[in-house]
């Protein structure tokens, strides 16, 4: 959350398992210029490991195609930390290099909120937030855009345009991530339940 909307949604965000991120519910509407977003997605991974892979934006380039560049900040003379990320892609007959810059505002493991700073983006709004929680062996992410682009929009890519893309082409970047972060628990020992394979499953991840 991606990260993660078709190209414009999906631009914003963002290899196969063997038990691959279910993408619950997800809801989409405009009023005027903005946009919002509300999806549920199910990762087959433990908490701490998925939100440090989404609390990284130098490995969003990895969750999708159309994540160009991403970087982390170094933070701000006030001690914001920041973010930037570049998507390239195309919605129907529209193609667009997207950018934002922007602020990231957090609590370690529980959740992280992107604003993006206008006069730094290509949008005169966009907040994200993502929040994680526990669920049995894996990890529950709601994530939540504001989102109004400077650009024009065709009136045709509406909220139901939108929610068909995510549904249908959502799955791959979810997978991606979902991968990412399998791969880097694996690294740390810890198995698909949150254990650490090292200590007989006697040490858990909070």
């Amino acid at each position: 959350m991606n990260r993660f909307v078709v190209t414009l949604f999906a631009c914003l965000l963002l290899p196969m398992t063997a038990a691959a991120a279910d993408m619950r519910t997800v809801t989409v509407d405009r009023d005027g210029k903005v946009y919002t977003m509300r999806s549920e997605v199910f990762f087959d991974v433990d908490q701490d490991t998925l939100y440090e892979v989404f609390r990284n934006w130098d490995l969003s380039p990895g969750f999708s195609s159309w994540v160009v560049d991403a970087r982390n900040l170094e933070p701000d003379e006030t001690g914001k930390a920041g973010f930037y990320i570049q998507n390239k892609g195309c919605v129907m007959f529209v193609c667009k290099t997207l950018v934002r810059e922007g602020y990231v505002d957090d609590e370690p493991n529980t959740y992280i909120h992107a604003s993006a700073i206008s006069e730094k983006s290509d949008f005169a709004i966009s907040n994200e937030t993502w929040t994680f929680s526990t669920e049995g062996t894996g990890t529950v992410v709601v994530y939540e855009l504001e989102m109004s682009p400077k650009f024009w929009v065709p009136p045709v890519i509406g909220p139901y345009v939108i929610k068909r893309k995510l549904k249908s082409d959502g799955g791959d970047a979810l997978d991606r991530i979902e991968k990412i972060a399998q791969d880097r628990a694996a690294a740390k020992g810890y198995t698909r339940g949150g254990k650490s394979a090292a200590n007989d499953g006697t040490v858990t991840v909070d």
